[in-house]
């Protein structure tokens, strides 16, 4: 069975830009599409960075149960599509999560035993200097986001790893460390152990 990473924090604190990062230095890491009604951004592809979908569309998804998570977030929603990932994680291979923080905790309630991570801002002015910067949100939208991001920090409590993106490729090296720990945990190893022992015996 696969290990299940989530990777959250607040919006712009470069969770895309970490988990790209990361997935360079571990190609073998399965990245799980979201499907968001927000609008794409310049550059981003259907399927690629999210799968676009209607309000009508996402809402049929719901219905159907066709989804891990989903949130409302500042007035769109966001969501894991729930087969891709069941079936990944079957087949033995460590998926990722790159989601909001009420989606990662909504993932909690249904899997105690994936990987939570929390990713942090160097500070709360670089915060604000990251979301400005994209050019894409209204005063409005960034102020909102903010008050959001004050929120979302005291719900630290909850996830099992912090890591501050001060420099992208220190943040995903921790990351890497993180799943490697991860996979080295005795309970984890257990039934390899437990082959070992049973062929010793019937040697």
């Amino acid at each position: 069975m696969g290990l299940l990473i989530v990777l959250s924090g607040p919006a712009g604190v470069g969770k895309g830009t970490v988990c790209a990062a990361l997935r360079k230095r571990m190609p073998e890491l399965v990245y799980s599409v979201s499907a968001t009604t927000r609008q794409p951004r310049q550059g981003e592809i259907d399927g690629v960075n999210y799968f676009f979908r209607t309000r009508e569309q996402f809402q049929d998804m719901i219905k159907r149960d066709a989804l891990l998570e989903h949130a409302e977030y500042v007035g769109n929603y966001y969501g894991t599509p729930r087969d891709f990932v069941d079936t990944t994680l079957a087949s033995g291979r460590d998926v990722i999560l790159e989601i909001d923080v009420q989606g990662a905790l909504k993932v909690k309630e249904k899997f105690q035993e994936a990987i939570f991570i929390f990713l942090l801002p160097p500070s709360f002015d670089v915060l604000k200097e990251r979301i400005t910067g994209r050019g894409t949100e209204t005063k409005d939208t960034i102020e909102r986001r903010m008050n959001e991001a004050n929120r979302e920090l005291g719900l630290l409590s909850h996830y099992d790893y912090a890591v501050v993106n001060d420099e992208i490729d220190a943040a995903s090296d921790r990351i890497r460390s993180i799943i490697i720990a991860e996979h080295c945990k005795g309970y984890r190893v257990m039934p390899t152990v437990a082959h070992m022992r049973t062929a010793i015996e019937k040697a």
